[in-house]
């Protein structure tokens, strides 16, 4: 009679290992797509910063030029 209760506990176990052997699959899949999707966000970001940081150094340029032809012309109109 025992034997009957083991081997059905037996089989509630295998019924719940696999289970829970679903459950991590599925859990697995879950946290392999949201770091595929992080991946995807912070290399957009290091693009975007790159891109950034050559910008914001044609604008420095930009800008020294301008800073060296305001101070010619401030000569040449005697203003410093």
């Amino acid at each position: 009679m025992h034997e009957d209760k083991i081997i059905q506990k037996l089989f509630e176990h295998d019924k719940r290992f696999d289970l829970v052997a679903e459950q991590m699959t599925a859990l697995k899949n879950e946290v392999l797509t949201r770091q595929d999707e992080t991946l995807t966000i912070l290399r957009r970001l290091d693009q975007e910063r790159i891109f950034t940081t050559s910008w914001v150094s044609r604008i420095e340029k930009e800008v020294e030029e301008h800073r060296t032809e305001i101070t010619r012309m401030k000569k040449v109109l005697n203003l410093a």
